[in-house]
């Protein structure tokens, strides 16, 4: 996303959003095994920065394009598949399918955790789903004492039908984590991390439906947008995060050695 003002994405960001997943031109392959496939792309000018993108695609045999779709907008059940989420909420809609959120994860160790807010969008189109967002602020949610604010450049995930139990999920991040970070989490980012990730989402919805039919099963506002809770909110109250406007944090040269001791010492 471009330009000063904060913009509910049009059809045309959708597209574009699309046609980026598809695409393989300006990306490196760095991971390619059983039905998962891992992209990376540094950005030019940044090669000594943490600003990269990452974009992977998992085919999920046993998984409608439906269940993918309500379980990545189901906040109640992230709660319960996201090991790495500290805190999430919704802060308010924007439109039918457009709202903004509050979201922090853990980082490994021995880096600080980061959290982000988001403008998130969302469209259906047939039995094929898009869900992105980029960062924006909010007066009510200044960045934390203890959390390094990230930047959400453009993130969000392409759900593609193959049948009524088969989907592909493709996951396209382009994020500013704030900091200078050491190349061993960017490579184990696209090599251990974002796979994993990926598959706990795959196994997730295996066991969503159980899950949802304990759990408020008729209650998805994001298919029913008249179901919402959440008070509406106005473009007005949001601005534009712009990464250079937040605290830089060198971890560069934390190593990797840090991590296994600090888990060996928990």
């Amino acid at each position: 996303m471009s330009g000063e003002s904060v913009l509910i994405p049009d059809d045309r960001a959708f597209s574009n959003f699309k046609e980026e997943c598809g695409s393989e031109e300006g990306w490196s392959l760095t991971y390619n095994k059983t039905g998962m496939t891992v992209w990376t792309q540094t950005i030019a000018g940044d090669e000594e920065k943490s600003i990269h993108k990452i974009k992977c695609r998992m085919a999920c045999k046993d998984v409608s394009s439906e269940t993918m779709y309500d379980v990545l907008h189901d906040i109640e059940y992230r709660r319960k598949w996201d090991a790495n989420v500290i805190e999430t909420f919704d802060i308010g809609k924007l439109t039918v399918n457009a709202d903004v959120g509050y979201y922090s994860w853990k980082c490994p160790k021995p880096l600080r955790n980061r959290d982000v807010i988001t403008l998130r969008s969302w469209l259906p189109m047939g039995s094929d789903y898009i869900i992105m967002n980029y960062s924006v602020k909010h007066a009510k949610y200044p960045p934390k004492k203890d959390m390094v604010r990230a930047v959400s450049i453009q993130t969000g995930y392409l759900i593609q039908s193959h049948g009524p139990n088969h989907c592909t999920l493709t996951y396209l991040a382009h994020v500013d984590p704030k900091g200078s970070l050491p190349k061993w989490v960017v490579n184990k980012s696209s090599q251990f991390l974002a796979p994993k990730a990926m598959k706990k989402i795959s196994k997730a919805c295996l066991k969503y439906g159980e899950w949802k039919q304990r759990h408020n099963p008729g209650f998805k506002p994001w298919l029913y947008p008249e179901q919402t809770t959440l008070p509406t909110i106005s473009v007005s109250e949001l601005s534009i995060q712009h990464a250079d406007s937040l605290e830089n944090i060198d971890e560069s040269t934390l190593s990797e050695m840090q991590t296994r001791e600090e888990r060996d010492s928990d």
